[in-house]
């Protein structure tokens, strides 16, 4: 039973999602504060017999905002946000119930908490959740007409909120060492799910289409994964889990299973193609490889050693079949380079899973003395280059939310004069997190989609269960815990749950809900997403392709000091490992795809000039360098002459000056580009390198990958108008 997603892969795919469980613990906190709070206080207001249930609802809100705004980077950042959300939103409600016959005062408000939140959010990104909350709170009172006599019961209310929201984000769920563990739980099983189903395509002469596109798909999620684990070791967490093993042992560990496994997905159709894998001795040995790796539970205390000798032993005949290969006089063609790399990288896995399992050995266990939860020193660097000549993100985006709340607040008073702020709430939401005009393109887009299609079944299935408040209340906090379940996994259907619970909420304040109702709603939101692409577009826009340009600058700044880094690693010995850089330029990578995806669905966008283009470079950039380290070597130390040393340097000068140069092309600022295509250096090298077995490091092997990162570079360069010389 314990192994059975080996044998399924449906069942490996569902136990393996939602790494660490952090989206099920994090809605499930958000609704359970909101639930806990609604109830104590209707409790309350049941016992001193107050006529109102207002009071809940807000206390409700609370419970809710404290956990979903507060989006610090240290637990103790969040631990003083979470009050000032409080505070923040006691004093919205003030301000709100106090004004509430005030349109023209209560407009003012709800427009100056949005530029606060925005504006403000440049010192520290509590600002933005405080001001995000005074809005909903201004919002709230609003809509609900709250009553500024009865002040003191959403103060209670709110106190309340706070307390439960801090219970359970900070004391009751506040174990991070457990989501580690589940995230290397998730990482593993869907690893293994993926080594099934490459053992399945080795082992089958024939590979469908399905199967491959199967096996792309898990290798993608994988990668996902992989991120998302790295981004949660920590040393203190891994120390409490696992004692003797060191963070950058296990996301070693982790990067090196991924490499594998892409290696694999990338060299196998290759293999295929040059009948490589007609050869039942090859079949076997790769499916026995696999298998051994897959079958060996690394982090496991009582783990059983034979698993890993199982794996030595496969590597060691894949080694040998190897040799043989190389002895021959008429060497395969293709077969020698794609088989060195499997073998290479899978033995890297090994070494990393036994260091693991020696690491383990050790007994003792010390907690570390740094307190990575406190508030350290902000390393906040301002762009004055860039910046001192333009407006800062933070301020451009206050100005838009001004200008766009501002025109939101009139359309709205003119549609729906009884509901005017619809049309603000949605021109705020989707202004959230989109710097650039494509960006608000598509959550406008995906907003809209998912609140009418959330429209239609949200009002079927009140009107289906109208009348039964019971399970309208249960029906409605399930919805909200999949709007916030689903939230960083796609928009549109977030905003479909959303538009289900208003639904919901409807019916049950209201009495009933009619089409004509949630029509309006519909229309509001359409109008505000609307209002919201405009203001972006024509206010102080930030044009896609600037964006996209920036985030380039950003993976092209990073890969400069890893190839760097790494170039150095043959001449200078250093004790660090560069896993960190390669999970940040994937990190980076992915920032690029998100920015662009708006311009990929234009039409021509994938022509060799448009932006799929250089999204493809790009990618391959990235695969090129994370095999740089996959392929690394790790114990022995070149051997190199003087004029090896001086070609590493050059090689490693010029590089660096191309990836400079590139930056400044795309910030337009280079006026006579110059590229190198470092062939001299390449010929110098493979000349004068001496033969693996001397130097115990085949130097032609590793710097295969900087050559085509250098050669990609180069191309990316000739586009924008760069002249490539020779050295």
């Amino acid at each position: 039973m314990k192994h059975l997603h080996r044998q399924h892969i449906w069942l490996g795919r569902i136990l393996a999602s939602d790494p660490g469980r952090k989206r099920f613990q994090q809605a499930g906190k958000a609704t359970i504060s909101l639930i806990s709070a609604v109830f104590t206080m209707l409790y309350l207001l049941k016992q001193f017999d107050h006529p109102s249930i207002t009071p809940a609802i807000v206390s409700g809100m609370v419970g809710m905002l404290c956990i979903f705004v507060v989006m610090d980077d240290t637990t103790g950042k969040k631990k003083v946000t979470t009050p000032l959300v409080g505070v923040a939103i006691a004093v919205g409600i003030t301000m709100g119930s106090a004004f509430a016959h005030y349109s023209l005062v209560v407009n003012a408000l709800l427009v100056g908490a949005i530029f606060s939140a925005f504006y403000f959010s440049r010192f520290a990104i509590r600002y933005f959740s405080m001001g995000m909350a005074g809005f909903m709170s201004i919002y709230i009172s609003s809509i609900l007409q709250l009553d500024a006599a009865h002040l003191e019961w959403f103060y209670l209310g709110v106190i309340i909120g706070v307390v439960y929201a801090y219970l359970y984000n900070f004391i009751i769920f506040k174990d991070s060492v457990h989501m580690l563990r589940r995230s290397m739980r998730s990482f593993h099983i869907q690893s293994n799910l993926t080594f099934t189903i490459l053992m399945r395509m080795i082992e089958d002469p024939q590979t469908s289409s399905k199967r491959r596109k199967q096996l792309n798909r898990n290798v993608r999620r994988l990668n996902e994964y992989a991120r998302s684990v790295a981004g949660d070791i920590n040393e203190n967490d891994v120390k409490k889990l696992w004692p003797g093993i060191e963070a950058s042992q296990l996301r070693l560990y982790v990067f090196d299973t991924e490499m594998l496994i892409q290696t694999l997905t990338d060299s196998l159709k290759k293999l295929k193609d040059l009948d490589a894998l007609e050869v039942i001795e090859l079949r076997r040995l790769l499916v026995w490889v696999l298998r051994s790796l897959r079958d060996a539970e690394v982090l496991a205390q009582d783990y059983d050693p034979r698993s890993l000798e199982e794996a030595e032993k496969a590597i060691q005949a894949l080694r040998l079949v190897l040799s043989e290969v190389l002895n021959q006089e008429k060497k395969p063609e293709g077969w020698v380079y794609l088989l060195r790399r499997i073998e290479s990288i899978a033995n890297h896995v090994l070494e990393a899973a036994i260091s693991i399992q020696e690491s383990l050995k050790v007994p003792e266990y010390k907690v570390s003395t740094v307190e990575n939860d406190g508030e350290p020193e902000e390393k906040e660097k301002e762009e004055t280059t860039e910046e001192s000549k333009s407006l800062k993100p933070s301020t451009r985006k206050a100005i838009q939310a001004l200008v766009a709340g501002t025109l939101a607040i009139v359309v709205g008073e003119l549609m729906a004069p009884a509901q005017p702020y619809w049309v603000l709430l949605t021109t705020f939401i989707i202004q959230i997190g989109t710097e650039s005009v494509g960006r608000t393109y598509m959550k406008a887009f995906q907003r809209s989609i998912g609140t009418v299609i959330g429209a239609i079944i949200g009002f079927g299935a009140a009107n289906l269960v109208s009348g039964n408040s019971q399970l309208e209340v249960f029906l409605l906090f399930v919805v909200l815990f999949l709007a916030f379940y689903l939230f960083t996994v796609s928009y549109t259907l977030m905003s479909l749950f959303i538009t289900m619970l208003i639904a919901f909420m409807y019916d049950l304040l209201l009495g009933g809900i009619s089409v004509q109702l949630m029509g309006a709603r519909v229309i509001d939101t359409i109008v505000g997403a609307v209002i919201a692409l405009v203001v972006s577009a024509f206010v102080f826009p930030k044009k896609t392709k600037d964006k996209v340009a920036d985030s380039l600058d950003d993976f092209f700044g990073e890969l400069k000091g890893y190839v760097s880094s790494y170039i150095k690693t043959f001449t200078i010995p250093e004790g660090k490992t560069l896993t960190d850089q390669a999970f940040d330029l994937d990190q980076k990578l992915q920032g690029i795809k998100d920015e662009a995806q708006s311009l990929l669905q234009r039409p021509g966008a994938m022509t060799r000039s448009g932006a799929g283009r250089w999204i493809t470079v790009v990618t391959a950039i990235n695969y090129y360098a994370k095999h740089l380290l996959a392929s690394s070597h790790r114990k022995a130390q070149a051997k190199v002459s003087e004029e090896l040393i001086s070609a590493f340097r050059e090689t490693e000068e010029k590089i660096s000056e191309n990836i400079e140069t590139l930056r400044q092309l795309l910030k337009e600022k280079e006026s006579s580009p110059i590229m190198w295509d470092l062939s001299p250096e390449r010929q110098k090298i493979e000349t004068q390198a001496p033969s693996w077995r001397k130097s115990q490091v085949d130097l032609i092997h590793h710097l295969y990958y900087v050559w085509r990162i250098n050669q990609s570079i180069v191309a990316l360069g000739e586009e924008l108008g760069a002249e490539v010389k020779r050295g």
